[in-house]
């Protein structure tokens, strides 16, 4: 079983991600942020691509909706996975 939160302040000044899993090394495939744009999660069959897609994606300016929206898009496995993506302002979860 695995865990993940990502969350911003109610400022938005502030934001990250968080994983807990029985799966080792579960830190190198499921969370993922960039300063100055947002963080991303990915489980459940993760998509690896989601990390470097979906930080480039929102260091361009897309909100989190919208990066989101993307992954999802360009994923033919996209019912199998779980994400959570947070920008500086919102959160989206599939």
């Amino acid at each position: 079983m695995t865990f993940s939160i990502v969350a911003r302040s109610a400022d938005g000044t502030c934001f990250g991600v968080a994983v807990a899993s029985k799966f080792l090394a579960v830190g190198a495939a499921v969370p993922a942020a960039r300063a100055g744009a947002g963080a991303v999660a990915t489980q459940a069959l993760a998509n690896l691509a989601y990390r470097p897609d979906g930080l480039g994606l929102l260091a361009e300016g897309r909100t989190a909706g919208e990066t989101l929206e993307a992954l999802l898009a360009a994923d033919e496995r996209r019912e199998d996975r779980q994400a959570g993506v947070v920008d500086l302002s919102l959160i989206h979860i599939s």
